[in-house]
């Protein structure tokens, strides 16, 4: 089994997590279990998923299989939006951790700001993760998709973490900006912009100049950012070159060419619309 050498990136609340994860974000249920076991096979030990993606028992049978000691793990599931109420948050991370036969998660998070016109009930769901906090149910606690205004409804702890759809394309700079003021850092969802980065003239020439695929180049462009990231795939090969991205630096003038891209090109949901 391989070890990567993945720098680990300190959290708003001195936890540290590893900067590369490996993301489940439509992946099957059915052939989760597969992809997960191939990226820890191939190093990877931060895993991230979700109750909304459906595939937390496959996740959590390729880490029991992987032999991989807990310790050496960081995973990650979220809260979903349907759950925000202090009763249903409580059902909702139990049952998670049933699903991943874990006794705790590394990182749990709100996976969207949902609710706040009809009760704040995001702020109720704040209050309950700090509570699974202190049981020690997670060891950190974070967001998704949560605005600089979103989370100033927040009491208590500072989020450790906030999880946004960040790419080249769609870079995100004033929310980074405003997180790197707070002490929050950034993970990256859909990194690679849902496969449409990849196929960017600029993306496309920087690969052929450094002699790696597209998506490393994208890959290395988040972590020489700062940025914690993500990727997700279900084909071994893919799997095992999405990570193979410690080998390699872009240069300066690299680094400036991709962040002129940035488009304002998002691909998922805005938070703001849900």
């Amino acid at each position: 089994m391989t070890e990567l050498n993945v720098p680990l990136v300190p959290m708003g609340d001195g936890q540290s997590i590893p900067q590369l994860g490996f993301g489940t974000y439509l992946t099957p249920p059915d052939v989760s279990e597969r992809a997960v076991s191939q990226a820890l096979e191939v190093g990877y030990r931060h895993i991230d998923t979700a109750a909304m993606y459906g595939n937390e028992p496959g996740v959590g049978a390729a880490i029991a299989a992987s032999g991989i000691p807990r310790d050496q793990l960081f995973v990650v599931t979220k809260l979903w939006r349907d759950s925000h109420e202090p009763e249903r948050a409580r059902v909702a991370i139990n049952a998670s951790l049933e699903k991943l036969g874990l006794d705790h998660v590394d990182l749990y998070l709100i996976h969207w700001p949902a609710a706040l016109h009809s009760g704040e009930l995001y702020v109720a769901a704040w209050d309950a993760l700090q509570e699974f906090k202190r049981e020690g149910l997670a060891t950190s606690i974070g967001v998704c998709n949560f605005s600089a205004s979103n989370i100033d409804h927040l009491s208590g702890e500072v989020p450790a973490l906030n999880q946004v759809e960040l790419h080249p394309t769609f870079a995100q700079l004033p929310l980074r900006a405003e997180m790197a003021r707070r002490g929050i850092p950034v993970e990256s969802w859909s990194p690679l912009g849902r496969g449409h980065d990849i196929s960017h003239p600029v993306i496309r020439r920087v690969a052929s100049e450094a002699g790696r695929t597209p998506a490393q180049v994208i890959i290395r462009w988040h972590l020489q950012t700062g940025l914690i990231v993500i990727p997700k795939s279900v084909t071994p090969d893919r799997i095992a070159e999405n990570a193979q991205v410690f080998d390699f630096e872009l240069t300066l003038e690299q680094m400036a060419d991709i962040n002129a891209i940035d488009a304002a090109n998002r691909v998922g949901t805005d938070p703001a619309t849900v």
